[in-house]
C-alpha cells in the first residue's frame, strides 16, 4: 500500500544561503520506524531531483521522532540572491510531504 508522507508526518523547513533544511516529523512515535526505513537521503534527492544539486544528508532525532535533511545547493543560489519566484524552503517542505512510500 502507498502512502504519502503527509498522511504520517509534517515538515519543517528552514533555508540559509543554498543549502535547505527540511524536517519530517511524525504525528504517531510508532511510524518513526517505517520512516527511518523508508525515507533516504538518497530517496529524498531522487524526489527532489533538478530541485537539489548538492549532497543530502539525513539525521535521525528518535526522540523526537524526527527526520532532518539538510539539502545542499537546493535554493538556486540563495533565497536572497535567486531570480526564481518562492524558493524558499517552506515551499519545498510541501514538496517533501508528496512523496510516496509503500
Amino acid at each position: 500500500m502507498k502512502r504519502k508522507l503527509y498522511e504520517i508526518a509534517h515538515c519543517r523547513a528552514g533555508d540559509k544561503g543554498n543549502t535547505l533544511i527540511l524536517s519530517l516529523i511524525c504525528y504517531e512515535e510508532e511510524d518513526f520506524s517505517l520512516l527511518c526505513a523508508k525515507v533516504t537521503a538518497e530517496e529524498v534527492r531522487r524526489h527532489l531531483i533538478g530541485i537539489v544539486a548538492g549532497e543530502v544528508i539525513r539525521y535521525e532525532l528518535p526522540n523526537i521522532s524526527a527526520l532532518q535533511f539538510v539539502c545542499e545547493q537546493a535554493l538556486m543560489g540563495g533565497v536572497t540572491t535567486s531570480l526564481v519566484m518562492d524558493t524558499h524552503g517552506k515551499s519545498l517542505s510541501y514538496a517533501l510531504l508528496e512523496m510516496e512510500i509503500e
